[in-house]
């Protein structure tokens, strides 16, 4: 897989994950909650978890592409606001845009 390839997929595997929390009223996008109405903190739960799992990716593909390289408190606090970032559009779509009907 070349190395483009690998850096466009890990981007859009964040951007996909970073949204499901929002888009979904189900618990990871598969469990069904009895309440209807997922609450705030189970977001911002699946968002940490959610974040990881792109790391996890991100880093299969570093270590297919070659030597994993180390990594200081810096790379987190940036891909974290990254992640935060792709979210916005989700954010924006559940709570912000008004639906009709």
């Amino acid at each position: 897989m070349a190395t483009h390839f690998s850096v466009w997929l890990v981007l859009l595997v964040g951007l996909l994950a970073a949204n499901l929390p929002f888009v979904s009223e189900r618990l990871l996008g598969v469990v069904a909650l009895k309440r209807g109405d997922k609450p705030g903190l189970a977001r911002i739960g699946e968002l940490v978890l959610l974040y990881f799992v792109a790391g996890a990716v991100g880093l299969f593909l570093e270590d297919r592409a070659g030597q994993i390289a180390p990594q200081g408190w810096e790379f987190y606090a940036v891909t974290g606001a990254l992640f935060l970032t792709f979210a916005f559009p989700g954010f924006i779509w559940r709570y912000l845009l008004r639906r009709k009907g």
